[in-house]
């Protein structure tokens, strides 16, 4: 029986009001040096049972953020709050998480029955209800018959998901998961993404989870974080980060991009005419641009262009001459020479009714309004 006083800080005392944040990250920066930030001025709530990816290119500060959250890295400056409570004074093994890493960090010389059970003996449970809870957690990543063999029996797939069981047996209310699929294989990473989410649906747990795979961070997320310079360019549901990005990073970060430079020559409401300086004119949506005259750069994705007879149909409309040609089962990438790119892509389904597209054909390709984002200087053209 655990003390008040060693009792876990994400079950300790009375709850929140409603809709008080389970995780606060309150003005918290991290510097290692005393000079340069690796985290500036981070402010982030996590409600309770959510599913948060930390997504971003390395170096950008997602992984220190987890780091500070689990207790080993300490703030520098802020306050991080667990269950409305700051946690800064309390070690790792009082919060209660639990934690997955990418090496999956199990004991070699345990069974995996033993790997599972040593979690609930440092919490000092009964032999029944180690039992118990090690038999539930097997059961729950469909090991059950593995529970004898040791780390080095199993797969790659079979040791993530012992270690998946393993933070959560003693059932905490919090897993921290820092690249956990980066050593597995792309067939078995997919395998076990749509494991993760079933057991998060199932438990109700709140996962906060680290990549830099955006393929990742859309298929498991209830919403993403995308880090540069350690700060936070945009959080929002995968959709949302997907099809309205607020940044011209966020949008060349998070999939695949036509990115065309312009003028902007005029705005009204939320629709502004851009010059491409290639020549031309687009329509786009205007998402965060500066008055008329400024520079600005527009975001489309391939998918979203279409060609003719269908382009013909679109406020948008540009001529092309077919570059490349790539066959990729369930879809087509053509590679144009366009809008001033050589670079310009254009994704066709792979369907009985698409057009044949040859490399040196000429093709008219269209896209909405909608589909086009006006968005601040690519910094990196």
């Amino acid at each position: 029986m655990r003390s008040s006083r060693d009792q876990d800080i994400t079950r300790s005392g009375p709850p929140g009001p409603a809709g008080t944040p389970y995780i606060q990250f309150l003005n918290v920066q991290k510097t290692y040096d005393g000079n340069n930030l690796v985290i500036d001025d981070l402010n982030l709530s996590i409600a309770r049972g959510e599913f948060l990816t930390l997504l971003g290119p390395s170096g950008s500060g997602k992984t220190t953020t987890l780091m500070m959250l689990a207790g080993f890295e300490p703030v520098t400056e802020g306050q991080i709050l667990l269950a409305g409570r700051p946690i800064q004074n309390v070690p790792p093994n009082k919060r209660d998480i639990g934690m997955v890493f990418q090496n999956y960090a199990l004991f070699p010389h345990l069974t995996v029955a033993e790997n599972l059970a040593f979690p609930l003996r440092v919490r000092k449970l009964s032999k029944s209800e180690i039992a118990k809870k090690m038999r539930r957690a097997l059961e729950m990543v469909q090991l059950s018959s593995l529970e004898n063999r040791r780390p080095g029996q199993l797969s790659g797939g079979q040791q993530q998901r012992v270690a998946l069981a393993r933070a959560l047996v003693f059932e905490p209310a919090l897993v921290l998961m820092d690249e956990p699929l980066g050593a597995l294989d792309r067939q078995l990473r997919e395998q076990m993404q749509y494991e993760i989410k079933r057991i998060h649906g199932s438990l109700g747990v709140t996962v906060v989870y680290v990549t830099h795979d955006q393929g990742e961070a859309l298929t498991m997320s209830s919403r993403i974080a995308i880090f540069y310079n350690g700060r936070i360019q945009q959080i929002a549901t995968p959709d949302e980060i997907y099809e309205q990005p607020q940044s011209i990073f966020v949008a060349r970060f998070i999939g695949e991009n036509n990115i065309l430079a312009g003028k902007v020559l005029d705005l009204k409401d939320s629709v502004c005419s851009v010059e491409l300086d290639s020549g031309g004119v687009v329509r786009a949506m205007a998402v965060n641009i500066g008055g008329i005259g400024s520079r600005t750069s527009l975001s489309l994705r391939p998918e979203r262009v279409a060609i003719a007879p269908e382009a013909d149909r679109k406020p948008n409309l540009f001529e092309g001459e077919v570059l490349e040609v790539t066959y990729l089962g369930d879809h087509v990438r053509a590679r144009l020479r366009m809008c001033g790119s050589e670079h310009f892509i254009v994704k066709l389904p792979n369907n009985r009714d698409r057009q044949r597209c040859e490399v040196g054909s000429r093709m008219t390709a269209g896209w909405s309004i909608e589909d086009c984002v006006a968005l601040d200087v690519d910094a990196t053209a």
